[in-house]
């Protein structure tokens, strides 16, 4: 478990008696693809750690569609706005990869940081780059078409989920062009066009649902 704690990031920093006293109050839990790990508007109990898998993370809007906020990659952690307020869940969390998912009850971690409050100060840097992408999303839905948005979107994606491959980046996880809808706040359909538009310039590649950046410089010139 502790080597686990040191791949978080929020961990990574500590020493080797504070990851001691960490792993001694983590509960792990396995989901299958597919399951729900928490919904919006439930009581907040605990912040959590993802292992290994992918969660994705969305709101429902008003008229009752689905808005992705974010994709969880293994080494973050996730629900840590509840940790402060004590609050709802903001967001659901639903698997799209089989997870193995380390979860701190509030109560525990709240003895944790009094010890360790250095990691106040981790998880405040967390939040507020949580909060400086999710204003920066707001401006963009705000002021940008959806080609600009779905090639954003793209480019962001690349970055926090690419693998290389030969001379491109994979996106290495299956997302539907629903799912890039629910991401950038557009239609299926607008999607689909402007996708098709970039595979013809040669900027993307689509292998089955995974979609391959081939040519950045050229993804660049629409923003």
């Amino acid at each position: 478990m502790i080597e686990q704690l040191k791949r978080i990031s929020l961990f990574a920093a500590l020493p080797p008696e504070a990851l001691k006293s960490v792993a001694s109050i983590v509960r792990e839990r396995r989901y299958a693809k597919g399951r729900l790990i928490f919904v919006e508007g439930e009581p907040g109990d605990g912040i959590f750690l993802l292992q290994e898998g992918r969660i994705k993370l969305t709101r429902q809007t008003p008229d009752g569609r689905e808005h992705i906020l974010h994709y969880v990659n293994p080494g973050e952690v996730f629900a840590e706005i509840v940790l402060f307020d004590g609050g709802t869940y903001p967001a659901t969390a639903e698997v799209v990869e089989d997870a193995r998912v380390g979860v701190i009850l509030n109560p525990d971690f709240d003895d944790l940081i009094v010890k360790h409050p250095e990691l106040a100060l981790a998880m405040l840097r967390i939040m507020s780059r949580r909060l400086r992408t999710a204003q920066e999303k707001v401006m963009s839905l705000a002021l940008h078409d959806v080609t600009r948005r779905l090639v954003a979107a793209i480019l962001t994606l690349a970055e926090d989920h690419g693998q290389p491959e030969g001379n491109g980046l994979r996106i290495n996880f299956n997302i539907t062009n629903q799912d890039l809808g629910n991401l950038i706040g557009a239609s299926r359909e607008s999607v689909n066009r402007t996708l098709g538009e970039l595979r013809q310039a040669g900027a993307i590649e689509i292998d089955r649902q995974q979609i391959i950046v081939r040519d950045r410089k050229r993804l660049l010139r629409y923003l």
